[in-house]
C-alpha cells in the first residue's frame, strides 16, 4: 500500500511541475506586460509618479478600448468611457451634515444645488458659486464623485451655495449646445428671485469650472459681462486648468506634455472634434496645425495673433520650443470646423474690449499639462486688458489633479490645489 502511494506521488511530482511551469511563465509574462503598459517615463518633478502611472493606465486602457469600439462602429469615440464613468456617480443622499444637496432646474437646465446649512448661518446671505464640470464637453456629470465632492467641499468651506450645472454632452449635443445650456442656466440663476430663494448675496457670486468646464466658465463670464439686460453680474471667475483655444496644438506645453497623464495631446484634439462635430479622422490635421497654416488667409492670421505664445508666454515657459505652422494647410478644415474661430468655443480669441469687461480671475495651471499655456496666455491677455488676475501655477501638477483630492487614492497635489482654490475664493468672493 505504501509502495503504491509513493509511486503515485513520484508520478504526480513531474506532472505538477509540467502544469505549474507554463502557469508561472504566463504570470511572469503578464506581469512584465502590465509593468510595461503601466510604466511611463515621467519627470521627476511630477507629484507621486507611480500612483499617477497606475491611475493613468486604467484611464488610458478605457480610452483605447473606447476608441477601438468606435473604429469598429460600435459606439461613439468616448461612449465606453462614458458608460464606465457613470459607475462612479455619487448618490444625492450622500449629503454631509452641513451641506444639503438637492436637484433643481434653471431655465430648463438641470443642476445640483449644494447649500451650506452651517449652524446659526441659515438666515444670513451666503456666497454663490456657479460651477461647470470638466470632461471634454463629452464625459461625466455633476454626480460624478470628484465633482460632487468638490462642490460639497466648496459649499462647506465657504458657507456657500454651489450650483453645479448639468449641461448636455456630445455626441447628443454639439457646440454651441453646451455653451447655450450653461449661459441659459447662469442667466436664470443671476436673478433676484433665484438668488433670494437660496439666500445668495447678489454681490458675491462666482462662475467657475475645470478643463472644458473652465472653457465654458470663461465664455459665460465674457457674455454675462457684456449683456446689459443682466443687472446682476459675476463678481469673480475661477478657472481650473481651462482649455481656451484650438488654433495651436503645438504650444510649448502641448509639445512638452504631449504624452503626459491624465490628458495627452491627441485625446484633447479628439475632444475638440467631438465638441465641434468634426470627424475623428481629422485628428492628425489638427495636431499638425494644418488649420492655421501660413496660407490660410487673413482671418486665421488675426486669430493667431491672440494665441501667439512667443509674445504671451513668460520666457521661462517657452524654453527652447519653436512655433509650428506649416506653409500649406487644408483650406477645407475651417469649413468643416467653423467653431474653431468662434469666441464662444475659444474664449482666448476674445477682443480686448470684451476682456476689459470681465470680472477678476483666478487661473490654475499645471506644469505637466498640455493646457498649461492656454491658461497662461489668457492670464496675460486679461492683465493687458486691465483685469486683475491671480495665476496659481502648480509646479508638480498634472491635468485633472484637483479631481484627485478625494478618497483613499488621493494625491497630495490634489489636496494642495483644492486648498489653494478654496483659499482664493474665501479671500476674493
Amino acid at each position: 500500500m505504501n509502495t503504491d502511494v509513493c509511486a503515485a506521488s513520484h508520478f504526480n511530482a513531474p506532472l505538477t511541475q509540467l502544469i505549474m511551469r507554463p502557469i508561472l511563465i504566463g504570470i511572469i509574462l503578464l506581469s512584465v506586460a502590465a509593468a510595461y503598459y503601466i510604466y511611463l517615463p515621467l519627470p521627476s518633478t511630477i507629484s507621486e509618479p507611480w500612483k499617477l502611472m497606475i491611475s493613468d493606465a486604467m484611464i488610458r486602457g478605457m480610452m483605447k478600448l473606447g476608441f477601438l469600439a468606435h473604429d469598429l462602429g460600435l459606439t461613439s469615440p468616448f461612449g465606453l468611457v462614458k458608460y464606465f464613468s457613470a459607475w462612479t456617480d455619487a448618490k444625492i443622499d450622500e449629503s454631509s451634515p452641513s451641506v444639503r444637496v438637492t436637484e433643481a432646474s434653471f431655465g430648463g437646465v438641470k443642476a445640483l444645488v449644494f447649500e451650506s446649512t452651517a449652524a446659526g448661518q441659515e438666515q444670513s446671505f451666503k456666497r454663490g458659486v456657479v460651477y461647470f464640470h470638466g470632461g471634454g464637453w463629452t464625459l461625466y456629470s455633476t454626480k460624478m464623485e470628484p465633482f460632487f465632492r468638490l462642490c460639497m467641499t466648496t459649499a462647506e468651506e465657504l458657507n456657500a451655495v454651489v450650483i453645479s450645472v448639468e449641461y448636455r454632452l456630445a455626441p447628443d449635443a454639439r457646440f454651441p449646445d453646451q455653451y447655450d445650456d450653461v449661459l441659459q442656466a447662469s442667466k436664470h440663476i443671476l436673478t433676484a428671485e433665484v438668488l433670494g430663494r437660496y439666500s445668495i448675496d447678489p454681490r458675491r457670486v462666482a462662475v467657475s469650472g475645470d478643463s472644458a468646464g473652465g472653457n465654458l466658465a470663461a465664455a459665460v463670464a465674457q457674455q454675462i459681462a457684456l449683456d446689459s439686460s443682466i443687472p446682476i453680474k459675476f463678481k469673480v471667475q475661477a478657472l481650473v486648468y481651462p482649455v481656451l483655444q484650438a488654433l495651436d496644438f503645438n504650444t510649448p506645453s502641448y509639445q512638452q506634455s504631449a504624452n503626459m497623464p491624465i490628458l495627452d495631446r491627441s485625446t484633447m484634439a479628439r475632444y475638440w472634434l467631438e465638441y465641434l462635430n468634426g470627424e475623428q479622422k481629422l485628428v492628425p490635421a489638427l495636431l499638425a496645425n494644418n488649420h492655421t497654416a501660413l496660407d490660410q488667409g487673413q482671418e486665421i492670421a488675426t486669430a493667431k495673433a491672440k494665441t501667439n505664445w512667443t509674445k504671451l508666454l513668460p520666457v521661462a515657459f517657452q524654453k527652447s520650443y519653436k512655433p509650428v505652422f506649416p506653409l500649406h494647410g487644408d483650406p477645407k478644415l475651417l469649413e468643416k470646423l467653423p467653431g474653431l474661430l468662434d469666441v464662444r468655443a475659444s474664449p482666448l480669441l476674445a477682443e480686448t474690449e470684451v476682456l476689459k469687461a470681465v470680472p477678476p480671475a483666478y487661473i490654475m495651471t499645471c506644469e505637466h499639462d498640455v493646457l498649461r499655456d492656454d491658461g497662461l496666455m489668457y492670464a496675460t491677455r486679461l492683465e493687458e486688458a486691465g483685469v486683475h488676475v491671480t495665476v496659481d501655477h502648480v509646479e508638480d501638477g498634472f491635468h485633472g489633479c484637483l479631481s484627485f483630492a478625494f478618497g483613499p487614492f488621493a494625491f497630495s497635489v490634489g489636496k494642495r490645489s483644492l486648498g489653494n482654490y478654496i483659499h482664493w475664493l474665501k479671500e476674493n468672493l
